[in-house]
């Protein structure tokens, strides 16, 4: 999913001392975001904040939680053929709507049929690719409701595949595969989603207050929620904090249950009882439109824009939250080689892709502006306008201008902004970031297969596209191979300098042992808050 700024709040790590209202019984607490909310339709939400909020306000068929340990929430039982190609769920009789609709098999259906449609123009429907005709559906081939999906009555689900998707069960438990009501989508018509009143919800809560342009909107404990006994916080609330010192002391004079700190705020405050730092399957990188701009089709020019990046210096002396030196762009950390245990980051690493040699990049830029018949190179670096984020577009701007006739300039606008960009190529250099969907190397590598959505710079790679598609096929039962191929895809991405990794993020914040709860799955990803309490 597309991340936003660098501090990323809540989103992640929900936290402090909380607060009560007038009934002790009542419970709720205050949170920072980093960044306002694109959408809440979750055929067309591709971004952490609206994730998370969906995450928590909708339900699918499970939960994943620590360790990415699926769990069932809609679904009661699940039937898998031998052959990993039909999957059967019996649904639970007593899940609603907040409208007081029942939840049914049909939801399901629609959902996944409405994404899928290329009508819909949804960014995440490529994640639908080993459904039974999703492919076909995606390219205008076939007619979007012959998706293998089918509800055998109210309370039955099928799911036919076309082949076995190793992480099946991982993607269920992924918003966008979670049930869509056909009423309240045909009632709001194009303002689905565009606002707090116009969804229904099914999950632990519902959200009230946001206007869909507004910076403060709370969660509230949805009374239709079939497990809603067992939620033990009322209410959540959130304001939109895009500058860590006014996070800090928004936290300090406890108008914030949370602060995101960096730089200097954390050589101050590590040693005090409330910080914590968490790392996340989160990479921020450079995309190059190789789409709109000619000069970026050149490797040697996208290489030597790499090289001159010191990201020992941003993550050290820039950031200075915990955030890690990028290996590639699967995150350090997120899944091991199946025979011997060796970390994906580690076994694809091309250290020269995410290494500084200065020298090298002159030599470089020379050759490749050269090749294309020109003296120089100036380029606008797309980014977030968050203060962390301002920071880090200044230093890369600082370090690709140490090379020779290439002059960089910034623009920094609003993250819902600089989303629409990216995915209209409206840019020459964008700093984008991607947190992991689930807990296998593919979230991050099937985003630059030729055509897809999120591909917004328009790499392509026949060779790297064969073995994506060849560990989603052919060796999809063969985890051995399967993991070779996607290793030989991330090098042939890093070797062409396809993008420019930057930096793996981590949170450094302040927060209060008394607020407990809080569930995380492996890949970096918490979205339930469902069991968050104070402790006194």
């Amino acid at each position: 999913m597309k991340v936003g700024a660098v501090a990323l709040a809540s989103t992640f790590v929900l936290a402090a001392c909380g607060s009560k209202d007038s009934s002790s019984s009542k419970q709720s607490v205050n949170f920072e975001e980093s960044a306002e909310i694109a959408t809440m339709d979750q055929s067309k939400v591709t971004d952490v904040v609206g994730f998370t909020q969906l995450g928590n306000t909708q339900e699918g068929l499970y939960r994943l939680g620590k360790k990415s340990k699926v769990t069932n929430a809609i679904a009661t039982s699940t039937k898998e053929s031998k052959d990993g190609k039909t999957w059967t769920f019996t649904l639970r009789k007593n899940a609603k709507w907040s409208n007081g609709d029942p939840v049914t098999a049909k939801d399901f259906v629609y959902g996944w049929q409405r994404t899928v449609n290329p009508k819909t123009a949804s960014e995440y429907a490529y994640l639908f690719s080993g459904i039974k005709n999703a492919d076909k559906i995606m390219a205008g081939k076939a007619n979007y409701k012959q998706l293998g999906i089918k509800a055998e009555g109210n309370y039955k689900l099928v799911v036919t595949l076309d082949r076995p998707i190793p992480y099946f069960k991982l993607l269920m438990g992924f918003p966008t595969f979670y049930p869509q009501s056909q009423k309240a989508v045909e009632k709001y018509g194009s303002k689905y989603g565009t606002a707090s009143d116009k969804l229904v919800y099914n999950g632990p809560y519902k959200q009230t207050g946001w206007t869909g342009t507004n910076l403060s909107w709370k969660l509230v404990k949805n009374n239709e929620y079939w497990d809603k006994k067992n939620v033990k916080m009322n209410s959540i609330h959130y304001q939109v904090v895009k500058d860590a010192s006014t996070g800090l002391n928004l936290y300090n004079s406890k108008k914030l249950d949370v602060a995101n700190i960096t730089g200097n705020q954390v050589a101050q405050y590590k040693n005090n009882k409330d910080y914590v730092l968490r790392k996340q399957s989160s990479m921020f990188y450079l995309q190059f439109n190789m789409k709109n701009q000619k000069v970026f089709r050149n490797a040697k020019i996208r290489q030597a824009i790499s090289m001159a990046i010191n990201r020992k210096q941003l993550t050290g002396k820039v950031l200075a939250d915990g955030s890690g030196m990028p290996k590639g762009l699967v995150s350090t950390g997120l899944a091991s080689n199946p025979k011997t245990g060796e970390d994906f980051a580690s076994e694809a690493e091309v250290k020269s892709a995410v290494s500084q040699n200065l020298t090298e990049a002159k030599k470089l830029m020379a050759e490749g502006l050269k090749e294309e018949g020109k003296s120089s190179l100036s380029f606008t670096l797309l980014g977030d306008d968050t203060a962390s984020t301002k920071q880090i577009t200044e230093f890369l701007q600082s370090q690709i201008e140490k090379i020779p006739n290439v002059k960089v300039s910034l623009q920094n606008v609003p993250f819902k902004t600089r989303l629409t960009n990216s995915s209209n190529g409206k840019f020459d250099v964008v700093l984008s970031a991607w947190g992991a969907d689930f807990s296998d190397p593919i979230s991050f590598l099937q985003l630059f297969v030729t055509g897809n959505a999120q591909n917004n710079g328009g790499f392509s790679n026949k060779q790297y596209d064969k073995y994506i598609k060849a560990s989603n096929t052919t060796d999809a039962t063969s985890p051995e191979k399967r993991w070779n191929d996607m290793v030989q895809a991330e090098k042939i991405l890093m070797n062409e300098q396809g993008i420019a990794p930057v930096f793996q993020q981590a949170q450094s914040q302040l927060w209060s042992s008394k607020l407990k709860g809080v569930v995380y799955n492996s890949a970096g990803v918490n979205f339930d808050y469902k069991d968050l309490h104070l402790t006194n």
